[in-house]
């Protein structure tokens, strides 16, 4: 039955749809920054060159190569208020449990812990691109007596801009479909804490059996992706720097 576009009028209008905008608005805003800050500070550490340097990149990669299934189970241990290792760590500092994944104040912060753990292949890439950094530059920078700060803002950063620009990219669309973790560990509670866009998606095609409504959420989300990486890629071609550039 045509019906127009009333999944529209309907979407403006549902509750459930607009928390799952700003849940996922939050993952995206807070979770990708703190990925891409955390995969490229582990990056400058590991590129240094140090005793037992592919130990600790084997280490750090490791992660990524878990499943989303069985990583999400073991974070639910982990995270148990009631047996979980944290707050049993936290204990030790005579601080009181905190309920990670049953309090709405915690659920979210609690996904993001979870995402950092698996930031290995961007720090590879991190890795990757650092190790393309000219050596020259350095060497010029050390002649002008600069020192690493220096060195880090006006040589490492701008170099590997197209790498940040990628990882951004990417890490920004990952976030609009966010979906296994929060549907094993919280099915998008407690009080709708977690409902991130994808899993509303999912409940209403595949539990409520809207599929017309469905449908128009993901076109919804398919304009939104779109529109985000238009406006990234736009923007890279002010704050991106290529080779030729420099």
């Amino acid at each position: 039955e045509y019906i127009g576009l009333q999944n529209y009028r309907d979407m403006l209008n549902d509750r459930l749809f607009w928390i799952s905008i700003k849940n996922t608005a939050y993952f995206t805003i807070i979770g990708v920054p703190l990925g891409l800050f955390l995969a490229l500070t582990l990056a400058l550490l590991l590129n240094a060159k140090v005793r037992g340097q592919s130990l600790f990149r084997t280490i750090f990669f490791l992660p990524t190569m878990v499943p989303f299934v069985a990583s999400s189970v073991l974070w639910l241990w982990l995270l148990n208020p009631q047996y979980g290792i944290f707050n049993l760590i936290l204990g030790w500092f005579g601080i009181e449990p905190i309920g990670w994944l049953v309090d709405p104040k915690w659920s979210k912060p609690s996904l993001i812990i979870m995402g950092l753990w698996g930031v290995g292949g961007s720090m590879v890439i991190f890795l990757a691109a650092l190790q393309d950094v000219p050596q020259t530059l350095y060497e010029a920078a050390d002649i002008d007596g600069a020192g690493y700060g220096w060195k880090l803002w006006h040589i490492i950063i701008p170099t590997i801009s197209p790498i940040t620009m990628y990882l951004c990219l990417v890490g920004i669309i990952g976030s609009l479909q966010y979906f296994t973790q929060p549907l094993i560990m919280t099915a998008g509670g407690p009080v709708n804490s977690t409902l991130v866009y994808a899993l509303n998606l999912f409940i209403e095609a595949f539990m409520n059996f809207r599929m017309g409504y469905a449908s128009a959420l993901a076109w919804v989300l398919f304009i939104i992706s779109v529109g985000i990486s238009l406006l990234i890629m736009k923007a890279s071609r002010r704050m991106v720097h290529y080779g030729e550039e420099q």
